[in-house]
């Protein structure tokens, strides 16, 4: 018998349990990945002791649920360790709505409990009392040969829980591991069975697929499997649907491959899901020009803004998530020729897509970029809009930034408006552009005081430098926003 290292927090739930007269052993993903030598993301523990037995042992559990799992709470700050999950064995009766089963019963046995577990890779169980390890299905073996296969009749599996054929493609990117041919075919055998499955529960297998480091292998069996037509059917109107002589690829896979650059960067969930969507108008918007000899997609990112809407909330995706993504969609064409465009038409853009969002769009051009084929991420003209978003979006060098405004001076001077007022305030801003300290409404309102003293022709003076130490201070800036990205 081997003994594996296991966390302490998980020895203290599985000690207590075998101490109170229970078999512990630890199943599923968290054996699966320390076979592979991975950590786990959670730790799943199975007894023959039920639901009331388990919470009888443990000071903090919790108990919400119809299949039995108890969480057993424990003092650690790793996320991962906080709450262990200890489910009574289970036997399940048939499963009528491909869904959940029409009846659970605990405690049977262990051999029973593995029997309904979904692959192979989830279904040995480790003891650690023993050093015991449980493999009646051969999951070992196929770890070894990197293989994802059903437990026993993989049309039973899929038949019982739909969802379970979304689970093997998530697996099979996370682990990089084939699929097994009569799983494989019994997936694209029951594929239409995901038809019973909540929107919600395929949301979340969907955003696990696009949260893997390999999101394109995963949609790209999906669509093979037959899968995805209940996923995202949009993005399979793409297939096939060849584009203008900028691109190397069809409709489909350039979204893919724009997609799988965003988690080549690690990006976002919801960059992924813009990039994966970013073209789904260009179908009903493909046209040929017989004066470009060429297909266009004139107003593609308004239907696909249109469409990744519509996909996205029968996702069930939250409203949040849907809005940027929909926003990514709409604006990724924007206009970003440095040599044609001006501040103002960049800060358009960022007032169309929203200051926090800015970033987000930048990316999901480069995704766009990489997803045709070329191989550079940033050519100089792609770097020189960045950084002109980034002077777009400083705070300006003004005397708008200080403590104290005109209507203050005025104030203080006790005057009407007139050409004194400028001078003051630019002065000021000589000031604290040396010292950005002095930029107080205390130390302000005193300085105008003194300066309020002065004739017009030192402080008309004074004022010029102010202008001049102004301009200094913004081309220095400017300097280093260039230098930053190498424009």
């Amino acid at each position: 018998m081997t003994k594996l290292a296991i966390p302490k927090e998980v020895l203290i739930v599985a000690d207590g349990l075998e101490n109170a007269g229970f078999e512990a052993y630890l199943v599923g993903g968290c054996v699966r990945d320390i076979v592979l030598e991975k950590k786990p993301k959670d730790w799943d523990l199975t007894t023959n002791a039920t639901p009331e037995e388990i919470q009888k042992i443990f000071p903090e559990t919790f108990y919400e649920n119809t299949y039995g799992t108890v969480g057993v709470v424990g003092e650690s700050e790793d996320p991962t360790l906080k709450v262990i999950e200890v489910t009574p064995y289970r036997k399940e009766g048939t499963y009528s709505d491909a869904r959940r089963p029409d009846m659970v019963e605990f405690g049977v046995s262990l051999e029973e409990d593995l029997k309904r577990r979904d692959f192979t890779v989830n279904a040995i169980a480790y003891r650690p009392k023993t050093g015991e390890m449980v493999d009646l299905h051969g999951g070992h073996e196929d770890i070894k040969n990197r293989l994802i296969r059903a437990v026993g009749n993989p049309n039973t599996r899929f038949q019982e829980d739909a969802l379970r054929m979304m689970r093997a493609v998530r697996l099979s990117a996370e682990l990089g591991f084939a699929i097994e041919q009569e799983t494989a075919e019994a997936l694209h055998t029951n594929a239409s069975q995901l038809e019973k499955i909540s929107k919600e529960r395929i949301r979340d297998e969907f955003v696990r697929i696009l949260e893997t480091a390999t999101p394109m292998q995963a949609i790209f069996l999906s669509q093979k499997l037959g899968l995805l037509k209940y996923i995202a059917p949009d993005l399979e109107l793409g297939i096939g649907i060849g584009q203008n002589q900028a691109h190397s690829f069809d409709v489909f896979e350039h979204l893919v491959r724009a997609m799988q650059h965003a988690a080549d960067k690690e990006w976002t969930t919801t960059i992924r899901l813009a990039a994966l969507f970013h073209d789904v108008g260009k179908p009903e918007t493909r046209r040929w020009s017989d004066e470009k000899k060429d297909w266009t997609f004139h107003g593609h990112e308004v239907i696909g803004a249109r469409i990744t809407k519509k996909a996205l909330r029968e996702l069930k995706f939250p409203n949040e998530v849907i809005e940027i993504a929909v926003k990514l969609v709409r604006w990724h064409m924007f206009f970003s020729d440095p040599d044609k465009i001006t501040l103002s038409a960049v800060r358009r853009m960022i007032v169309n897509v929203g200051q926090e969002n800015i970033w987000d769009l930048l990316n999901l051009r480069i995704c766009d970029r990489i997803g045709t084929g070329r191989p550079k991420e940033q050519p100089f003209r792609f770097r020189k809009y960045k950084s002109m978003v980034d002077e777009a979006l400083r705070d300006p060098i003004s005397v708008a930034m200080l403590a104290v405004d005109g209507e203050m001076v005025i104030k203080i001077l006790g005057e009407k408006p007139g050409p004194r007022v400028g001078w003051i305030l630019h002065a000021l801003l000589e000031e604290v552009l040396e010292d950005p300290k002095k930029n107080t409404k205390e130390y302000l309102e005193e300085k105008v005081k003194v300066l309020s003293l002065m004739e017009d022709s030192a402080l008309k003076e004074m004022g010029e430098e102010g202008k001049k130490a102004r301009e200094k201070a913004e081309e220095k800036e400017l300097e280093e926003i260039r230098a930053k990205y190498h424009v």
